[in-house]
């Protein structure tokens, strides 16, 4: 293996660096030695990619498979409103060359599986979680365990935030702190629950920090650590975390030996079926043209009141889905009931709990507002 060196142009580009003596001359090497791969170019990624690309980390590896979409914009600033419809990959690799052409950056724009995580996590010293899903988090745990590598972890949701390191010798993992996922469809996606545009990368520059300091071995990290950041009202908390000795994975006799069925593990189905309207349903072409004749049925948005105020279509009444149980009396159990949301997902909850409750002539409008946005309406704005 090659020594690695900093040519005259890296020792000026890193000069505050090495005037550091925590960092100097020995640990800027220490940074160009080190290989990090970044499951995820989104919210974390974005702040990641582009920090680590400027601190002189010598290879980072990128996952990512997912395309720029103009709702990205107002917080994953590795990209920008030219690169819509882009590849992620592509425009986070062209943002990091521009920053610090001398990082080597890998590309694997692909899915991170059960089957291809161990593979690519191997050739790699540290991984940073930049995902927004339970199965990946998961995932990405459990390889670094099995591997031996230090896992910076993040999380983002709102207004609040939370970071630690897991999978390190001695100390905590992700199944310690969440032995089981949350139910599938308790927690929301950023998409529904929305997200502070800036929060990502006040967590993902917390990721950032502590990956360098590791690869440094300066400080005091965030091992045992969790960090929990409020936005709203400018707070971090810490709660200690303690290795699980009955840990699935990390325990002292641990059960998980090699890498399982995620999406099963979540209570998500592997290969979930394309979603079709299914009896009852009713698509936003068919409620165009019964709104046009002017059929008589109640028409229901649970959405919440500031997504109202984004979009609206006319002739709806706003019952928001958490408050749907208490205003019940205001239907009519006789009468065709009309639901949809932002994507029918809530719509979806929404006709089940109506139907549940005796009003049997509940439906769901599939694909929601935006679907509508799409097909029906161009000048609604979609978000």
């Amino acid at each position: 293996m090659p020594e690695v060196t900093l040519s005259n142009e890296e020792i000026l580009r890193y000069s505050r660096h090495l005037i550091l003596p925590e960092v100097g001359m020995e640990g800027q090497l220490k940074l160009k030695a080190a290989k990090v791969l970044l499951v995820g170019t989104g919210g974390l990624g974005a702040p990641l990619a582009l920090y680590l690309t400027a601190a002189g980390i010598g290879r980072i590896g990128l996952v990512d498979f997912d395309v720029v979409d103009a709702t990205n914009l107002q917080r994953q600033v590795i990209h920008g409103t030219k690169d819509v419809g882009k590849p992620k990959i592509d425009s986070a690799i062209e943002s990091m060359n521009d920053i610090n052409p001398n990082v080597i950056v890998d590309r694997h724009e692909v899915a991170l599986t059960s089957e291809n995580a161990l593979e690519i996590i191997k050739d790699y010293d540290y991984v940073v979680d930049g995902t927004d899903n339970f199965p990946t988090r998961y995932l990405v745990n459990d390889a670094c365990v099995l591997l031996g590598k230090p896992n910076v972890y993040g999380s983002i949701f709102r207004f609040e935030g939370q970071s630690t390191i897991f999978a390190t010798e001695g100390g905590p993992c992700y199944r310690c702190l969440y032995p089981e996922p949350p139910p599938p469809g308790l927690v929301p996606s950023c998409a529904e629950g929305g997200v502070l545009g800036i929060l990502p990368g006040i967590i993902g520059l917390i990721q950032a920090t502590e990956t360098v300091k590791l690869i440094l071995g300066i400080g005091t990290p965030l091992i045992g650590r969790l960090m929990l950041y409020d936005a709203l009202n400018m707070k971090f908390r810490e709660l200690k975390l303690r290795r699980n000795p009955e840990c699935p994975i990390c325990g002292d006799q641990p059960t998980i030996k090699e890498l399982i069925d995620y999406q099963e593990f979540c209570g998500i189905p592997q290969h979930a079926p394309e979603p079709v309207p299914v009896t009852g349903d009713i698509s936003v072409v068919e409620l165009k043209q019964r709104l046009d004749k002017g059929d008589k049925f109640q028409f229901i948005d649970v959405r919440e009141p500031h997504e109202w105020q984004i979009c609206r279509i006319p002739g709806t009444t706003l019952v928001p889905l958490g408050e749907l149980p208490k205003r019940l009396s205001e239907l009519d159990p006789n009468s065709e009931i009309v639901v949809h949301c932002k994507s029918g997902g809530r719509s979806g909850k929404a006709v089940d709990l109506l139907k549940q409750n005796g009003f049997v002539n509940a439906r769901n409008v599939v694909g929601g507002i935006l679907a509508w946005a799409d097909q029906v309406d161009k000048s609604v704005p979609k978000y």
